[in-house]
């Protein structure tokens, strides 16, 4: 410690001696209100210390860390008040997720910290975001994120660096190898002697470094960070320690052997910083039981304060209104000069508007750069914006979401091309766990479209033909939206750049260049909601959406002698049901068509809520036609028989004459 320690002053030794210190004397006490019954769950950082507080030291306050469920040093170098981390921990309303959410399991902005969801992985995407938010604007930080080594098995810690690499990202990752995963040592996690040695595989930068000597990370890392901010690349850091008690309290340590103990113990950070310090006549006993006794006045302090704190009551309204982030819609009104252009060139249209209006918008997706995308939706979008906002991306759709979230954290917008729908189930844990919970979690928006080329009729087969709609309707947070025709894809698309949630938006491919229309020219908006009433009857309620609406169409042309009401749904999430119930008092019989199969789907739930709220009205059970229960066929006469165009016909007319 010594040579590494004459550059730095006795004032910062001190200061990261307190900062070590603090973590450990909270976790002491923590340990002993488990015991008492007082915390649930704990997951400890002992012996881990000097990482948290050594990564948090050397960076501006200004710069984003990403820390895990162990590294309470993050949060107290951040000088977070105790009372809240506490609150936090209490489920109470002083913590930072309404008592939503666990421990870490948080971010806020005020302290530049992002907190991890349980899905190990997505928090390295949203590091590589951010960081590219800053290098867009030429601001100089890096970002720091955190991993374990149990959790550098995972793809998306793959996908992170690539695309770190790639991408130059000023990204510190921060590997904290404590030997176990868990209960599953590393023998049995990867084979290679060290993790640091994955970056060579990356073309990155790597070091190996003693987690458990607090000198050696700060000097190290100041060193390096210093270096990132004035050449932006990413660099990957193994920390070897070792950790002290369980997973967490609850699954004790029978697995690891007690000499392991024994040779850590010695290696503590703590106590090897303390020796160090004395030996140099820095700290006394006097000075260091001072310390102590101050910090540990702090803590119970402010554990008082949370413990006078109100218990959190349950209100539903503040539950159901918290899921979305507040959005005043803007409305812009279509102008009166419009051009007959495709489905296709209206989506292209209203995403290069956004791109014009938006100067904070990014665009990501495989081949969209300069290739214009599988559909060409991007065409020429390189040459007039420049490969900064328009990127093409590895193939890597979780961790390309993940960075979606990254850079919405730090003040950007981002639209995310599936190169087909179906290709999004790799994407599907950051949708489902990151963008759709995260302002429900801790307030934070999730200023993302993830657009999906999707549907059947081409035979493309199983893997490029679904329409998935239902995989993200039922997940609260987020917005789902799925046009018919062109004049509402570009409305609809401009409203869901400009909606601060997670919208997913939803593009059939058969309608790309087979449905025209008059298109206003100018930016417009739709509000989401609202659904179209495209011809008006007395006999039956058609409801629809995508190519269906094109299919009810189709079959109503053919039978001129039905009245139907034809609703176009056009957005999924929210739905427009006053639209709905009004139609079904006038017309008392109701069809759902949609392309999905049926179980499960859009149908099956529009007809629950139908026989709920308007039973009463209805002269006959309410109909749903959709597609088979099977994957979808590629052979011409296979997928015409998977898909409900000719069985909508037959069921439409034997619900007349019921």
């Amino acid at each position: 410690m010594e040579v590494q320690s004459q550059i730095l002053s006795q004032d910062i030794l001190l200061d990261l001696y307190k900062k070590l210190l603090k973590p450990r004397l909270i976790e002491e006490k923590m340990l002993i209100l488990i015991r008492q019954g007082k915390v649930s769950k704990w997951f400890s950082g002992m012996g881990q210390e000097a990482i948290a507080v050594g990564v948090t030291s050397i960076l501006h306050n200004d710069e984003y860390i990403l820390p895990m469920h162990r590294n309470l040093g993050v949060f107290t170098s951040r000088n977070i008040p105790l009372s809240r981390l506490f609150s936090q921990w209490q489920g109470k309303a002083n913590g930072f997720t309404k008592g939503r959410d666990r421990s870490f399991h948080f971010g806020t902005q005020e302290y530049k910290i992002i907190g991890m969801i349980s899905h190990l992985g997505p928090q390295l995407g949203i590091a590589d975001g951010i960081a590219l938010a800053h290098k867009l604007r030429r601001e100089n930080k890096i970002t720091a994120v955190f991993t374990g080594e149990g959790a550098t098995s995972e793809g998306d810690f793959h996908e992170a660096l690539n695309v770190a690499a790639v991408w130059d990202l000023p990204v510190l990752f921060i590997i904290e190898n404590n030997g176990y995963g868990l209960s599953t040592p590393t023998r049995e996690q990867y084979k290679c002697e060290n993790l640091a040695d994955k970056g060579i595989g990356y073309g990155i930068e790597s070091h190996i470094l003693d987690g458990n000597n607090i000198i050696e990370v700060y000097t190290k890392l100041s060193e390096i960070a210093e270096n990132m901010r004035q050449n932006p690349h990413p660099v990957l850091i193994e920390m070897k320690t070792f950790r002290m008690r369980g997973h967490e309290e609850a699954s004790g340590t029978k697995y690891i052997p007690q000499e392991l103990f024994e040779e850590w113990k010695i290696k503590d950070p703590i106590t090897r910083f303390n020796n160090y310090l004395t030996e140099m006549g820095i700290l006394s006993d006097e000075l260091d039981a001072q310390l102590r006794k101050e910090i540990k006045e702090e803590i119970d302090t402010h554990w008082k304060i949370t413990q006078d704190e109100a218990v959190l009551e349950a209100d539903l309204e503040t539950e159901l209104n918290d899921v979305y982030k507040p959005y005043d819609y803007q409305h812009f009104e279509a102008g009166s000069e419009t051009k007959n252009i495709r489905f296709i060139d209206a989506v292209s249209e209203g995403l290069k508007q956004s791109l014009e209006r938006h100067q904070n918008l990014v665009v990501m997706g495989q081949d969209i750069a300069e290739y214009g995308g599988a559909f060409k939706v991007t065409e020429g979008f390189v040459n007039e914006f420049g490969k900064d906002r328009i990127r093409n991306t590895p193939i890597c759709e979780s961790i390309i979401v993940s960075t979606a979230a990254g850079l919405s954290i730090n003040k950007h917008k981002a639209v995310v091309e599936m190169q087909f729908a179906d290709f999004v189930s790799t994407g599907f844990n950051p949708i489902v766990n990151l963008l759709a919970k995260q302002h429900y979690r801790w307030g934070e928006h999730a200023d993302v479209v993830v657009r999906m080329p999707c549907g059947a009729g081409s035979g493309a087969g199983p893997f490029h033909s679904q329409t998935n709609e239902a995989w993200f309707t039922k997940t609260p947070g987020l917005k789902v939206v799925y046009p018919a025709f062109p004049v509402d894809a570009k409305g609809l698309l401009n409203t869901a750049i400009n909606d601060p949630n997670p919208v997913i938006f939803f593009e059939h491919k058969n309608l790309y260049r087979s449905k025209s229309q008059d298109v206003p020219a100018n930016y417009y908006t739709i509000p989401f909601g609202q659904a179209s009433l495209l011809k008006e009857g007395s006999d039956v309620t058609v409801i629809s959406y995508g190519a269906g609406v094109h299919w009810a169409l189709e079959t109503l042309a053919n039978h001129t002698d039905i009245s139907a009401d034809l609703i176009d749904l056009r957005t999924l999430q929210p739905l427009d049901y006053e639209t709905i119930k009004k139609s079904v008092q006038k017309t008392n019989k109701v069809i759902i068509l949609q392309e999905d199969t049926l179980f499960g789907g859009i149908a099956s739930d529009l007809s629950a809520w139908i026989m709920e709220e308007c039973f009463q009205y209805l002269d006959a059970p309410v109909k749903r036609v959709g597609s088979i229960e099977t994957p979808i066929p590629f052979m011409y006469h296979l997928e015409e028989q998977y898909l409900p165009k000719q069985r909508f016909e037959k069921e439409l007319l034997v619900l007349l004459q019921y």
